[in-house]
């Protein structure tokens, strides 16, 4: 006897971004975004307007292969299984100065219903943290809201 399960995907969504992208054609890939590639800021002083078309060109480049990435998998979505431990668990993390460029702090979390991922998200933190510790509160001031 098989258990009930549910599954929760944003199929029609992903292909629509990706048919809007005009990449419906297209070879997905395996990786949505090289390792340790790293972006232009975006307020960063413009020196040119060369300049700017090329940093935004990046980014642009940077969206595509992440629509590459999402070509690939369209139906990635979340199992929940009926006989599963349905309770809610979170965990929060912090890392003290890890942006080079303003020293600010990232702060992040990450939810799961019994087995199953339902919500994550990293974002830096909106001040310079003086230390690991005051990195860690402001994460739980973060993400306890």
């Amino acid at each position: 006897m098989e258990s009930r399960r549910d599954f929760f995907c944003q199929r029609k969504y992903a292909l629509d971004i990706i048919n809007e992208a005009g990449l419906l054609g297209a070879k997905p890939s395996g990786f949505p975004i090289e390792q340790n590639h790293h972006l232009a800021l975006a307020e960063s002083v413009v020196l040119a307007v060369l300049e700017k078309y090329r940093r935004l060109e990046a980014h642009w480049e940077v969206a595509l292969s992440v629509v590459h990435y999402l070509k690939g998998s369209p139906g990635q979505g979340i199992l929940l299984r009926a006989n599963c431990d349905l309770r809610l668990y979170g965990y929060y993390d912090s890392n003290w100065g890890s942006c080079p460029l303003t020293q600010r702090s990232l702060t992040g979390y990450f939810v799961m219903l019994g087995t199953s991922p339902i919500s994550w998200k990293t974002k830096k933190q909106h001040i310079v943290s003086r230390s690991s510790v005051e990195a860690e509160y402001c994460s739980i001031c973060y993400n306890c809201v």
